[in-house]
């Protein structure tokens, strides 16, 4: 695939990466749900804008995580489909980086929860 592909091509390949998660990938339709969630409750009480920013980054950040967590499992799969001790260890890594940014989106989520449904 030739690099500085016009922006309207680049845009379908990020299309289809998020397709192609959402159609494999059962954590990455779990993170969307969750983020769906965020969404409507942000919707429903209608907080400071802060609060929206620090929200859908947060969302946006998992989401990411996952989708590169999934190429990481793709690639390594391809390049080494046998189980190995240094494939596994960047595959639990991958996987403990999204765990660990859910962490904190539903640390941040809590710390909405109760800043906003208290009064």
């Amino acid at each position: 695939m030739k690099k500085n592909q016009p922006f309207y091509k680049r845009l379908g390949f990020a299309m289809h990466g998020i397709h192609a998660a959402l159609r494999n990938e059962a954590s990455f339709r779990t993170q969307c749900c969750a983020t769906a969630l965020v969404i409507l409750v942000l919707v429903w009480r209608q907080p400071a804008p802060l609060w929206w920013a620090l929200l859908l980054v947060n969302c946006g950040t998992v989401l990411a995580a996952e989708l590169l967590n999934s190429a990481l499992e793709a690639t390594l799969d391809l390049l080494h489909p046998e189980v190995h001790p240094a494939v596994k260890l960047a595959k639990d890594c991958g996987a403990a980086a999204v765990l660990v940014l859910s962490a904190t989106a539903a640390c941040v989520f809590t710390a909405f929860v109760v800043a906003t449904f208290q009064g």
